[in-house]
């Protein structure tokens, strides 16, 4: 753990503000959920929550049928990270955070195809052929992608009816 030298007082409802520069760093938005934890030392520990993170097992299953499906590689990611992936080295995009455009994509709520200048995963060159949110109560969990093979293929409009039925499946998951 590392210390930032930052001391905060709790007011009298019980909060404390987490400092604008954290939040900036961690990627932490208004209205994201926070994970609290405790040590037996006494320390209180606040953790970013992943929606998407607790039906991992979910988002596994739904990556490698999707993957089965279209032929495509397929990310499914939180509003962070790549959790999940089929057809694509795991090792290489798993963990991985996701780019602003991708932050962007999420954000619109709505399903989009052939974003060739647009990558989904910082340092990791691979075409955007389709995306979907995932949109649960109203708010973006986390998105699944479809990512342009070597051959350049594009997602078809089947393709992107099951991206449409993955994304919905793992938002009726959470």
């Amino acid at each position: 753990m590392k210390a930032t030298g930052i001391v905060r007082r709790i007011d009298d409802l019980g909060r404390v503000v987490i400092p604008k520069e954290i939040r900036r760093t961690m990627k932490i938005r208004e209205g994201d959920p926070l994970e609290i934890f405790t040590t037996s030392g006494g320390e209180v520990i606040f953790k970013k929550y992943s929606m998407v993170g607790e039906v991992k097992e979910a988002a596994v299953s739904c990556a490698a049928a999707l993957g089965k499906m279209t032929k495509l590689s397929v990310l499914i990611c939180d509003r962070d990270t790549c959790i999940a992936a089929a057809n694509i080295s795991k090792r290489e995009v798993i963990d991985r955070t996701v780019t602003k455009e991708l932050e962007y994509i999420m954000e619109g709520r709505n399903t989009v195809r052939d974003r060739q200048n647009a990558n989904a995963l910082h340092d990791y060159r691979s075409p955007i052929a389709a995306a979907s949110p995932i949109v649960t109560g109203g708010d973006v969990a986390g998105c699944v992608v479809l990512l342009s093979n070597e051959t350049a293929e594009k997602a078809g409009d089947t393709d992107i009816k099951l991206l449409d039925l993955s994304s919905e499946i793992l938002a009726d998951e959470l």
